[in-house]
């Protein structure tokens, strides 16, 4: 691996190794959360994290103040996360890192949020904790405080490469866009709703669970098969007309994910999700 090397997307474990071992290291942050138990991420983390690493926690550093009608998960201010960046002592040449145990499904969302900021070198660690611990990595159990940076520089806009839809603009672009859910089956076809207002999808979405960009092992796919598997859901679509979500703007993020492995960049994320659209009586459902 040149010593200048950056990872932008995946990162496996060997390649982590080589990094921590380096002159520069990077900042590894450990994302490990529960959507039913808010403080379960932080107890996994004091029971094991990759030495070194940061905890961040989803309703905490993650997002923004919450109105009951903006999802369950909203987006911060970008100047706000950027302070927040800061503090996990990120600047915008440092080779961030990313991980959790369960199967980067909140990994993926500081992947994306890291990117809507506009800094490019972070990567996902394939496989996640699990990777590591198979491959002999050590791990510790100590709270690590973070090298606090200067707030991180925010740009006038994000890359295009990265981009958000909100519900009026996604409400009047469907059947025109190519819209993907990532949520479990069962909940998108409205057989159960654990979480949000009403059960069902938006019209006119399909359902990528995001687990299936997984392989047995835990780590995504390769490239090529994720290309076979994405590509019949957007057909002929370019990346600019295809739009990501899930229930809450965090799943999605797996499959923005998987598409820019794939070598489908420029997708775009509704933030707000089911948990916003199902909100509003006046948005349209579709079951089945």
């Amino acid at each position: 691996m040149p010593p200048d090397a950056t990872f932008s997307t995946l990162i496996s474990v060997q390649a982590l190794q080589a990094l921590l071992a380096s002159s520069s290291p990077p900042v590894v942050l450990d994302t490990s959360f529960d959507l039913t138990d808010a403080a379960a991420g932080g107890r996994a983390y004091l029971g094991a994290h990759l030495p070194g690493a940061l905890h961040v926690h989803l309703d905490r550093d993650l997002c923004g103040a919450k109105t009951g009608r903006n999802g369950r998960h909203p987006l911060p201010d970008r100047a706000a996360f950027a302070a927040t960046v800061g503090r996990f002592g990120i600047a915008p040449t440092t080779q961030v890192v990313v991980y959790d145990r369960q199967g980067a499904m909140f990994a993926a969302r500081v992947w994306w949020m890291l990117r809507w900021l506009g800094h490019a070198p972070v990567a996902v660690l394939d496989g996640g904790l699990a990777a590591w611990q198979a491959a002999g990595g050590a791990t510790a159990t100590d709270a690590v405080d973070a090298k606090a940076q200067a707030a991180y520089p925010v740009g006038a806009e994000p890359s295009p490469l990265v981009r958000t839809v909100d519900a009026d603009t996604l409400q009047g672009q469907l059947g025109r866009i190519a819209l993907i859910d990532a949520r479990a089956p069962e909940r998108f076809r409205g057989e159960v709703e654990p979480l949000d207002a009403r059960a069902g999808h938006i019209p006119g979405a399909r359902n990528r669970f995001f687990k299936d960009n997984l392989a047995a092992d835990g780590c995504f796919k390769p490239a090529d098969a994720l290309r076979v598997e994405l590509q019949p859901l957007i057909g002929t679509r370019p990346a600019a007309e295809v739009v990501h979500q899930c229930g809450s703007g965090v799943t999605a993020c797996h499959n923005l994910l998987a598409m820019a492995v794939a070598g489908i960049d420029g997708t775009a994320l509704y933030a707000g999700s089911w948990s916003e659209w199902s909100s509003d009586p006046s948005r349209p459902v579709a079951r089945g």
